[in-house]
Parts: structure tokens; sequence; C-alpha cells
């Protein structure tokens, strides 16, 4: 009787390895398999277990969008490439003092220099402000009266040239100019103007 036993439990063990594992069931909205989706509550709906154990989810109102993963795209460089070309700027002005005008110039956002309307000139290379490509350079001129207006003549001027150029001795010499700014004492607002320069 004992052998019998033994023998019908060896036979059990048998069938039930040789018999497929049951597959896991899956959990599908509105006919859609959504297995792997977590932390969702879904309202007014109507939940049915199939013969084969599947959760099959029926809601209005809720739709499923495969989304394809797309490969993310690196940020563009903010590296700037120096330019070949040498920068400068120059300030002329006729009469020192009597625009009554001072400059703050900015190269890309950067401030570079007030130039002051007392300074007779003023020469300044400004090259490794400017990089490859694009630069905004700009110009705000502040009026300056603390001790009275002293003209109102157009002819008393503070100009800025930019551009392009190379030193020779003890010369700067801008052999091609791209911005030229100019304010004179018949002005009295403040001044500001921006300039787009591609550098080479």
């Amino acid at each position: 009787m004992t052998g019998r036993i033994l023998f019908c439990a060896i036979l059990c063990v048998t069938v039930c390895s040789a018999l497929p594992a049951a597959a896991k069931p899956s959990v599908f909205l509105n006919g859609v398999n959504i297995d792997g989706v977590t932390n969702q509550k879904f309202d007014n709906c109507t939940v049915v277990l199939d013969a084969e154990g599947n959760i099959l989810i029926t809601a209005k109102g809720y739709e499923v969008q495969t989304v394809t993963p797309t490969e993310k795209t690196p940020p563009p460089t903010t590296q700037k490439v120096p330019v070949s070309r040498r920068y400068f700027l120059v300030s002329e002005t006729n009469l020192p003092g009597m625009a009554q005008y001072d400059i703050d110039v900015f190269v890309n956002s950067v401030w570079v220099k007030r130039i002051s309307h007392n300074d007779p000139q003023n020469v300044l290379e400004i090259t490794k402000h400017f990089h490859q490509g694009k630069n905004t350079v700009h110009l705000t001129a502040t009026k300056t009266m603390a001790d009275g207006r002293r003209s109102a003549s157009s002819q008393h001027y503070l100009k800025i040239i930019i551009g392009e150029g190379n030193i020779g001795g003890n010369n700067v010499m801008i052999d091609n100019p791209l911005i030229e700014f100019r304010v004179d004492a018949s002005q009295m607002q403040n001044q500001s103007k921006e300039f787009r320069v591609k550098g080479r």
C-alpha cells in the first residue's frame, strides 16, 4: 500500500513539472494593455476578470496613448570661438567737457568701459569681448550736468567708433568701421542704442 502511494506521488510531481507555467495576468484599459502603469486611479469604471485572470477595465473618458522613446538631443554647446580679427574702440571729441555725456560700453552684456566727456580721446582694444558669429554691442549715453549746462551746440560732441583694425607702431588703424555712435551738447535726454556685429 505504501509503495502505491509513493508511486502516485512521484507520478503527480512528474506530471505537474511537465505542465507549462501559467501566464502572468495582464491589465487592459479600454482594450489596451497597460502593464507596468502605476499610481493611477480610474473613476466610474467597470472591472472584469476574464478566464485567464486578466483585468479588464472599461472607463469612459480615458484614452491610452503609446509614446515612442526618442533620443535626447544634447544641449547646444555654449563654448564661444575666438575671433581672428582685432577689434578696437576709439572715442573722439572736439572740445573735452562740453558735450556733457558719459557713454557706457557693453559687449555681449559685459560692461567694458565708461567713456567720459572730459577725456580728449580713448583708444582701447576690445577683441577679447568678441567671439565668432553674432555679437551685441550696447552703448548708453548719460547726460551729466552737475555743474550746469556748458553748451547747447551740436558742434560740441562725443563720438565712439568701433571696428576691425590693427596696431602699427603707436597708432591704431581701424580699416573696417562697424559702429559709429555720436551725442552732442544740443541733446538733453539720455541716449541708448544696440548694434549687432558679426565677429570674424
